[in-house]
C-alpha cells in the first residue's frame, strides 16, 4: 500500500465542536485515483492536507511506503514532500514573474540548484502533455485560468512524484476547461501515478476509481 492513514484525528480548538476529523482511515494504492467528497466543512481539504504532509494530525498515524511520516521531523517531512508528493490547489499558485516553463521547473530549482538540459526538456514535454506546447515562454498573466491550472499540473508531473494531490482543481474553471482537466487527471494513473482529489462535483468524483465521502469528520461511505 502506498499511503495508509489510520485513525486520523484533527481539531482546531479545545472544544468538542472544534474537531474536524474523527478517526478517519484511508488507504491509497499505487496507480489509484481516489476522490474525496463531502459537504463544505466536512473535513475534505483538512484530510488532503494531512495526507500530503502539509498539516500534521493530532492523532493517528500516516504511513507512506510503509514509513510512519507522522514521526518525521520538519526537515525530513519537507524533503519527502519535495520529492514524493505533488500538489495542485484550486488557485494554481504560479509565480507571476516566471514563465510557464520556469514555473514547471521550480521544484527542480529547490535549494537554488542549477537546472539541467534534461530537466528543461522534461518540463517542455510536461507542458506539451497538458496541451501547452509552444506556450512555455508566456507569463501566467498571458494565459487563461485553465491554462494556468494546466501549468500547475505540468509542474506536478515534472516532479516525478509518487502521488499527485489535487484540492478542487476545477473549482474556478468553466465546464469545458474543467472537463479537460479531469480527462488529464483520469489518464495519470495509467502511468503509475496515484491521484488523490478533493471535489464537490459528483460527476467529476465518478471519474475516479474510488470515491470516499466524509460527513462530520468521519467516513460516511466508500464507492
Amino acid at each position: 500500500m502506498l499511503i495508509e492513514a489510520r485513525n486520523i484525528e484533527k481539531r482546531f480548538g479545545p472544544e468538542p465542536e472544534d474537531s474536524v476529523l474523527n478517526g478517519v482511515d484511508l488507504a491509497v494504492d499505487c496507480g489509484e485515483f481516489v476522490a474525496i467528497t463531502g459537504r463544505s466543512g466536512s473535513g475534505k481539504s483538512t484530510l488532503l492536507n494531512i495526507l500530503s504532509g502539509i498539516m500534521r494530525p493530532d492523532g493517528g498515524s500516516l504511513h507512506f511506503e510503509g514509513r510512519d511520516i507522522t514521526e518525521l521531523g520538519s526537515r525530513e517531512l519537507d524533503c519527502l514532500r519535495a520529492t514524493g508528493f505533488a500538489m495542485i490547489f484550486q488557485a494554481h499558485h504560479l509565480l507571476p514573474y516566471l514563465t510557464a516553463e520556469e514555473n514547471v521547473l521550480l521544484p527542480a530549482m529547490r535549494g537554488l540548484r542549477p537546472v539541467s538540459r534534461e530537466q528543461t526538456e522534461a518540463a517542455r514535454e510536461c507542458l506539451a502533455r497538458v496541451g501547452l506546447d509552444g506556450k512555455g515562454h508566456r507569463l501566467p498573466g498571458e494565459l487563461s485560468g485553465g491554462e494556468c491550472q494546466r501549468v500547475a499540473i505540468a509542474r506536478g508531473l515534472a516532479k516525478k512524484a509518487a502521488v499527485l494531490f489535487a484540492d478542487e482543481p476545477t473549482g474556478s474553471l468553466d465546464r469545458k476547461t474543467g472537463d479537460g482537466i479531469m480527462d488529464l487527471l483520469g489518464s495519470l494513473p495509467e502511468t503509475g501515478l496515484s491521484v488523490v482529489m478533493v471535489t464537490h462535483e459528483a460527476d467529476y468524483a465518478c471519474r475516479a476509481q474510488r470515491t470516499v465521502e466524509l460527513a462530520g469528520g468521519r467516513l460516511a461511505g466508500i464507492s
